[in-house]
């Protein structure tokens, strides 16, 4: 393989092409340029990181991951050339390339989309790639499903902010599609050791409080590729918190 060749095989896919079946040629070598495109400091490293270590099953989700987040960076950015920082791309990749599902290949697309800025320097999803790194498909459902449903509201300090969420847990099933109420109770404490949601099931009631923590909401924000503010993804208005229907929505959770 020559320079040129290595510096575009950012995800050492060039060997292991022909044994995937479902991606033509060029599928591999577009995802592969636009990693290397964005990450243009570190393109022949990763090569060579990586080679060894992404199988073609591997391969195949990083390609996914990647061709998403080459329609959200069109989607959002037209005529911009952004690029992300290498420990961003390379946490992503490996830790992204795990998942098979639609669902979470969209959630990493989202995060390496918001990554990439004019300069490239910019590291702060590394905190959130390490929590989605963590999150099983059932609680990222979760947490997307209460991130959509919340009433977010821009506090008096200018933080994310959002009334109290309660579900009940033939809720929360049908959302995450666990059937077995003690795996929910396990998702729902992980989610809440992670600071991601609070509360969790009381133990006398079928009620769950599954309000996402301000890290939660950017977490989310992020994951759709979004870039700016959380307050400017909600629209969120600057208000105090609603204490009377913060006040129902905890009694329905009481006996």
């Amino acid at each position: 393989m020559n320079d040129e060749n290595k510096s575009l095989d950012v995800l050492g896919i060039k060997p292991v092409a022909d044994s995937v079946n479902t991606l033509t040629k060029g599928t591999v070598e577009g995802a592969s340029a636009f990693l290397s495109r964005i990450c243009l400091p570190a393109a022949e490293e990763f090569g060579l990181l990586l080679r060894d270590k992404v199988s073609a099953w591997r391969s195949k989700n990083a390609v996914a991951i990647a061709n998403k987040a080459q329609k959200l960076l069109e989607y959002q950015v037209k005529g911009v050339v952004l690029s992300a920082h290498p420990r961003i791309i390379y946490s992503t990749i490996e830790n992204g390339s795990w998942a098979e599902d639609d669902f979470m290949q969209n959630l990493w697309a989202g995060l390496l989309a918001s990554s990439c800025t004019a300069d490239g320097k910019d590291e702060s999803n590394l905190i959130l790639i390490g929590l989605l790194s963590q999150l099983t498909s059932s609680q990222a459902k979760i947490i997307t499903h209460v991130c959509t449903i919340a009433k977010t509201f821009k506090s008096k300090s200018g933080f994310i902010a959002c009334d109290l969420v309660y579900l009940e847990a033939h809720e929360l099933m049908k959302i995450s599609g666990i059937t077995d109420i003690h795996q929910l109770d396990r998702e729902l404490d992980h989610l809440r050791g992670l600071e991601l949601i609070h509360e969790g099931f009381n133990p006398d009631h079928l009620i769950a409080g599954v309000t996402p923590h301000a890290l939660c909401l950017q977490l989310f924000v992020r994951a759709q590729g979004y870039v700016g503010s959380p307050i400017d993804y909600f629209g969120a208005e600057e208000k105090s918190p609603n204490k009377s229907s913060n006040s129902d929505a905890a009694s329905s959770a009481g006996p």
